[in-house]
């Protein structure tokens, strides 16, 4: 197969996997679009396949996607100025795969397709390349941002120097179970006897008054949990006064954490992906930039991926709202179309209604029940299929 041809789909990966797989000199995209679009997707797949180095061309042909015979047509202009073609109709509209047959009938060239559940393409016609061929390829999370169009930022935490915290992580997350209706209460306190105004250097020093108020919210100091940090080395030379309580961060890393509410659900996520062993990349606090501008950007809690299906978790400490699972919905579907995975993880009791919006979506939900129980790593490879 020297000429690759695609039926495109509003799904980033079965747009890209053949070619991936099977490295054509030239991929024919067929497409309903305008000049403004597809010279932006011209220049994207390009990009991305050089970054991958694959060195096919890339070429777009615009078509009436809901137009059989025009499809037809335009199939039928590549195949005559490309010998040695194949086609891949994994994805693309009904229309489109009507005339797909439609050119079978005039012309004897190989088709094949790709099953997302066997995570296998299967030679339909003369694909004898394809016939039973498992795909090999292990996405990495960025792979799926840039496919779709998106570019990885680092969030609030530099993943490569978690694997020096890994011990850390499941303490943190007891004590933060034992104190989660206070949690929130516990890092106010800690924000307020932190805070430094040259935000360049950040003080690990901590200290002032045992309750302190602003902006009209009083926040007392708990002992109990500060003794607690201190045991796990977060902290170090507690000293608890009458009126005054003070303390040293650990470093730098550490005082992010302990001032930050939703911090420690995201790094217990995060290590429970990886001590599953099912997911071959998993990160935390990832930025998605999705527009050419830079002006949109999301962070997404904890992405995982599995072969070429991307795992995207929102961590909430306390109450999920709608919103929530909305936004996230929309990351997955726009970053990974029909393949990706969801999941909200929440430190509280999930109401009924909000458990059955995320149903709809085709979204999972792991509550405070499941968390208490300590088998999210059951569950998260549960979810990974």
């Amino acid at each position: 197969m020297n000429t690759l041809i695609e039926l495109f789909d509003e799904r980033p990966i079965e747009n890209v996997l053949a070619t991936e797989v099977f490295r054509p000199s030239k991929v024919f995209f067929l497409i309903n679009d305008t000049d403004d679009q597809i010279r932006e997707l011209k220049k994207l797949y390009t990009s991305y396949y050089a970054r991958k180095g694959i060195n096919t061309e890339v070429n777009f042909v615009r078509a009436d996607m809901f137009d059989a015979y025009d499809v037809l047509a335009r199939l039928e202009e590549i195949i005559n100025n490309n010998p040695d073609c194949a086609l891949d109709i994994t994805g693309g509209t009904d229309d489109s795969l009507f005339a797909s047959g439609l050119l079978l009938s005039k012309v004897n060239i190989p088709v094949f397709t790709y099953s997302r559940r066997k995570n296998m393409f299967f030679n339909i016609t003369n694909a004898s390349f394809a016939d039973y061929y498992p795909n090999p390829l292990n996405y990495s999370i960025e792979d799926f941002l840039l496919i779709a169009g998106g570019m990885m930022y680092t969030g609030r935490v530099e993943n490569e120097i978690l694997k020096d915290y890994m011990y850390l992580i499941d303490p943190f997350f007891n004590v933060f179970m034992k104190y989660r209706r206070s949690w929130v209460k516990i890092i106010t306190y800690i924000q307020y006897i932190s805070q430094q105004d040259d935000k360049y250097n950040l003080s690990l020093k901590a200290e002032g008054p045992f309750a302190m108020k602003k902006h009209g919210v009083t926040a007392r100091a708990n002992i109990d949990a500060l003794e607690a940090f201190q045991s796990l080395g977060m902290i170090h030379n507690l000293t608890v006064k009458t009126d005054k309580v003070s303390f040293v961060f650990r470093d730098q890393q550490c005082r992010k954490w302990l001032r930050d509410v939703g911090s420690v659900l995201e790094l217990y996520v995060y290590k429970a992906c990886l001590d599953t062993g099912v997911f071959h990349d998993v990160r935390t606090s990832v930025i998605v930039n999705w527009e050419k501008t830079g002006d949109v950007s999301n962070e997404i809690d904890v992405m995982a991926s599995k072969g070429i299906t991307p795992f995207f978790i929102s961590c909430k400490t306390g109450e999920v709202k709608t919103e929530a699972v909305n936004e996230l919905a929309v990351l997955r579907d726009r970053f990974g179309g029909a393949m990706a995975k969801s999941a909200i993880v929440t430190a509280t009791r999930t109401p009924a209604a909000l458990r059955h919006r995320a149903m709809e979506m085709n979204m999972n939900v792991i509550d405070y029940d499941l968390l208490a129980g300590g088998n999210i790593k059951d569950l998260l490879v549960s979810l990974a299929g």
